[in-house]
């Protein structure tokens, strides 16, 4: 499959990769020149690999409650939230943003996962809801980075910086650009930088779009960003990538997302969360910092004197100069500071530490 940009992406020297049935750009010039500039500058990504799914009616708010870990009354019109979908046994089908707008809600699940989540919501449903499942329809730009806010002040009349983190609206007649279109904007992102997120129809829309952000923020010192630096700019930050940290089924307690859970209401899984929080012993999401040269992938095994986790998520950070893993270990083992080998195609020695990463303003 291909995004509406897939031959803008030529045009601009992609390297390509598939990425959950996608032919996605990996990078452009360098994952390292990109993930800097992303860091220090501002970058554009096409992430319209990813699904698109409102929800309508009277019902909608209490449906919305019920199948995700957030307690949607407290999300009014205007704002959005991070949260997770769970099945009936605690363990997470999805990590997504939703957004809050007049008279519907936008969902955003993984890439690759919108038929999926389309049907889990149907087969819940409840009372007045509509759910429509509008993916192959829609783009997603997002800009991301310390300049970003200048950029897309060139093109968007709206008073951006007004919005909060996680706060979203729909742009009407505040473009500085020819534009023909629906466009939704939410102050959200996947790098720990400050970034936005431009959700286009019709999907085609988003090439002429790309191409006047870049324009624009030539004088900002913008650049086209792959998958590559994507992958690297959220793994400095410890953000979960959802077909590695949740492969094979985990729940929020492992993961380490217990944070977003509001426990005062009730949601699909919760019984067998509640349960699961009586266990003394279990494996838990991990951060490990390489502190001898190496390079740690998915699938690595973490040793002692034994086996004791598993490497989810594994690269190079182009900000500390090593190499960072996050893995689920057992939490008798998780001591802050111990040291530990990551063993796959050699054996890196590396350290237990606490996430993030990369702190704000570490780069």
């Amino acid at each position: 499959m291909k995004t509406a940009l897939y031959e803008l992406h030529k045009e601009l020297g992609a390297t390509f990769t598939n990425f959950m049935g996608y032919e996605m750009p990996l990078k452009y010039t360098s994952v390292q020149e990109e993930h800097l500039n992303v860091r220090h500058r501002v970058g554009i990504f096409d992430v319209g690999h990813m699904g698109n799914i409102f929800v309508r009616g009277k019902d909608a708010m209490k449906f919305i409650s019920k199948i995700t870990v957030e307690n949607a009354e407290k999300i009014t019109e205007g704002k959005g939230q991070y949260t997770l979908l769970l099945n009936y046994d605690g363990d997470i089908l999805d990590d997504e943003v939703f957004l809050h707008l007049k008279n519907e809600y936008l969902f955003i699940p993984n890439s690759g996962m919108h038929k999926k989540i389309a049907e889990w919501m149907k087969e819940n449903a409840e009372g007045d809801v509509e759910i429509e499942d509008v993916s192959s329809d829609y783009s997603i730009l997002a800009v991301q980075g310390p300049l970003c806010l200048d950029v897309l002040r060139e093109i968007i009349s709206f008073d951006i910086a007004s919005l909060p983190l996680f706060g979203c609206y729909e742009i009407k007649n505040e473009m500085k650009i020819d534009f023909e279109g629906r466009c939704i904007i939410s102050r959200t992102g996947y790098t720990g930088e400050r970034g936005y997120e431009l959700y286009i129809h019709p999907a085609e829309e988003a090439v002429q779009l790309f191409k006047k952000i870049l324009e624009a923020g030539k004088k900002y010192g913008i650049m086209p960003v792959g998958l590559g630096a994507r992958d690297t700019l959220r793994l400095e930050k410890g953000f979960m990538l959802a077909c590695n940290e949740f492969e094979g089924g985990r729940n929020p307690i492992e993961a380490g997302l217990e944070w977003c859970i509001d426990w005062e209401h009730e949601f699909i899984g919760k019984d067998a969360l509640i349960e699961f929080k009586k266990k003394e012993d279990y494996e838990k999401i991990t951060f490990l910092e390489c502190i001898e040269a190496g390079i740690p992938r998915k699938g690595d095994i973490v040793a002692k004197n034994e086996e004791i986790g598993i490497v989810t998520s594994g690269n190079f950070s182009p900000c500390l100069k090593k190499g960072i893993a996050l893995a689920y270990i057992k939490t008798s083992h998780r001591n802050i500071g111990d040291e530990v080998y990551i063993e796959g195609r050699r054996k890196i020695k590396a350290r237990i530490v606490k996430g993030p990463f990369v702190k704000k303003g570490e780069c």
